[in-house]
């Protein structure tokens, strides 16, 4: 009843013939013909000007400090919650002594 009920493989219907591999002439002397040459980008190259650059600066310490502030108070509502169910153990704890007198 529970032992696992493993499928059968099913047998492969047919094989695949062998790759036939061409033998191919190296002539020496010969050379590849030469590849195109890649046009230039027409796209204009990022300027970065002193505005930018402190937009740049200003935007990622406000994501710093943001991330920072979320962090923070994980961690102080993770520690407020320890400090709750340890002062519900001491509880507990007592009123487990008491009534055992």
């Amino acid at each position: 009843m529970f032992r696992p009920k493993l499928p059968t493989m099913p047998h492969p219907t047919g094989t695949a013939p062998p790759a036939v591999i061409q033998p191919t002439t190296i002539t020496p002397g010969t050379q590849p013909p030469p590849t195109p040459a890649v046009p230039a980008s027409t796209r204009p190259a990022v300027q970065l000007t002193p505005g930018t650059a402190l937009a740049l600066v200003g935007g990622g310490t406000a994501v710093v400090l943001i991330v920072g502030t979320v962090l923070v108070s994980m961690l102080l509502a993770v520690a407020v919650t320890a400090a709750s169910v340890a002062v519900c153990a001491v509880v507990l704890r007592s009123l487990l002594s008491q009534h055992r007198r």
